[in-house]
């Protein structure tokens, strides 16, 4: 298995040219494609700043807040707090945040 990528090191930037790309998230019954459908910045005590990230699922069952491994074939593999927000137009909604 790849090695993690360093959160505190990640930034939007990373994040905004994989617009509408595939993360692969790692279940237990097996990976869930999670489309990113939107990056807002944000406040925080991060260097760049905080910044969110929304992810889009299909429609189905909710997986609950946890902590997930995600992985994106050039972001490499993370370890992301996802929190479900509800059913978006899109799915189901899950957001991580950065702070």
């Amino acid at each position: 298995m790849a090695p993690s990528v360093d959160l505190a090191a990640l930034a939007i930037d990373d994040f905004i040219p994989h617009f509408n790309g595939t993360f692969d998230l790692h279940t237990a019954h097996g990976p869930i494609a999670l489309r990113l459908i939107r990056a807002d910045r944000g406040g925080g005590g991060r260097p760049g700043g905080g910044f969110s990230l929304l992810f889009a699922s299909a429609p189905g069952p909710w997986l609950s807040q946890a902590i997930y491994q995600i992985t994106h074939p050039t972001c490499g593999t993370m370890e992301l707090f996802l929190v479900p927000i509800g059913p978006i137009e899109q799915g189901n909604g899950y957001q991580a945040v950065f702070a």
